[in-house]
């Protein structure tokens, strides 16, 4: 079967709902063990339940990824690390003047120093094995301005170094790191943004926003797990220190 993950051992942070969730669905289905690392209690179990219903193997890991003991002692419940895949993170809405320094600390703490803590410790892990793969959610907002998003941004340009640096630090030991870039994505996220900030305005603010897409949508999850799940296969075992946009055609149309 083209890209079997039968027999690895499959982190996914976030795993609790959207993007995350989509992807540890698409690990179980391709054979995959996957610990669900979250710290939403309720997703990640309902993430656990609609895989061991189908008959996939998985286990729950409720961590904080911004706190290093919790995660260090977290990731050596697996046998082994095959894959990693940090999807955990937050956004904020702001420009520059209008992002608060608690603000800037909070998407911080998550989404970059959460990726790094994450990073660490399965390399630690997969340096016993010489062999290993990461895939980080990188942004459209690692490579061109959105408007907004300065916090955003800044955490997601992170990703982007961090990723191409562990690439490099790491190929010759065996282990590969790679991230996407996806553009807007229809997750449980955007919909709880558009009740809270455009009550009554939902629908005309969904189309508005699938808009900026020059496809004309925003993708599925269910998409965004599909190249996930091929940059983690050994079908992509040449591919190393890469950003993959899966846009729309966001980035290259849109200028």
């Amino acid at each position: 079967m083209k890209f079997s993950l039968t027999g690895k051992n499959a982190l996914v942070t976030g795993a609790g709902s959207g993007i995350g969730q989509a992807t540890a669905l698409s690990f179980a289905q391709a054979g995959a063990h996957v610990w669900i690392v979250d710290l939403n209690e309720p997703g990640a179990r309902e993430t656990e339940r609609q895989i061991k219903e189908k008959g996939g193997k998985a286990s729950v890991l409720l961590v904080n990824v911004t706190d290093q003991a919790a995660v260090e002692k977290a990731y050596a419940s697996p046998e082994t690390i095959d894959i990693l895949v940090n999807s955990a993170g937050v956004s904020h809405i702001g420009n520059l003047v209008g992002t608060t320094e608690a603000d800037f600390d909070r998407i911080y703490q998550v989404n970059v120093k959460g990726v790094y803590l994450s990073m660490q410790a399965a390399i630690n892990r997969m340096l016993e094995t010489k062999k290993g793969v990461i895939l980080n959610l990188a942004s459209i907002a690692s490579s061109v301005g959105i408007p907004d998003r300065f916090a955003y941004s800044m955490s997601k340009g992170a990703v982007l170094a961090m990723t191409l640096s562990v690439a490099k630090d790491y190929v010759k030991q065996g282990i590969r790191c790679n991230c996407i870039s996806p553009a807007r994505v229809h997750t449980p996220f955007v919909d709880g943004f558009l009740a809270k900030n455009y009550p009554g305005k939902e629908q005309e603010m969904f189309e508005k926003l699938s808009a900026t897409q020059p496809i004309g949508r925003m993708a599925t999850p269910t998409e965004i797990a599909d190249l996930i799940l091929y940059l983690c296969s050994d079908e992509a075992g040449f591919i190393t220190g890469c950003d993959y946009p899966i846009d729309g055609g966001f980035i290259k149309l849109n200028n």
